[in-house]
């Protein structure tokens, strides 16, 4: 069942986050510690679902779907750490790491106290554009690669 009060799980965080209201969308998780580069910041959990599974819920006004392999998808609405709310950047700070079914962030440079953490959510052009507002000086204009 999805969690109605967003959170961050301190069980899979390495540093000090927070959320809060987000000039980018809705929620976002923010630093509440210097983190340096390199560094595992947050894992991705949450329910784990199959394609067809993944299609239905798909079709949500809002989801937390992050595709872990062709097969399984971790849908962050159902048991999520809190990573499912850092925002997506076009010049983001964190990059994505799968490794050995895990879904890791990790701190692609050093990243301030009080910094918004972000990760380019790398939507495929073959999917219904959705428009970014990420205000990266570097901004492509949307989520998707082109």
């Amino acid at each position: 069942m999805p969690r109605t009060e967003p959170r961050i799980d301190p069980l899979h965080t390495c540093f000090a986050l927070e959320l809060r209201g987000s000039a980018i969308h809705r929620w976002g998780v923010f630093a509440l510690e210097p983190i340096p580069r390199g560094r595992k910041v947050i894992e991705y959990t949450g329910e784990r679902i199959n394609r067809t599974e993944t299609k239905r819920r798909g079709n949500a006004k809002l989801t937390y779907l992050f595709t872990l392999d062709s097969y399984w998808t971790i849908d962050g609405a159902v048991g999520g750490s809190g990573a499912e709310y850092i925002n997506h950047s076009c010049d983001p700070n964190l990059r994505t790491w799968v490794t050995r079914g895990h879904i890791l962030y990790m701190a692609k440079r050093d990243i301030r106290r009080g910094e918004e953490l972000t990760v380019d959510y790398h939507f495929s052009s073959k999917v219904e554009r959705v428009v970014c507002r990420c205000g990266a000086a570097s901004c492509r204009g949307t989520i998707n690669l082109k």
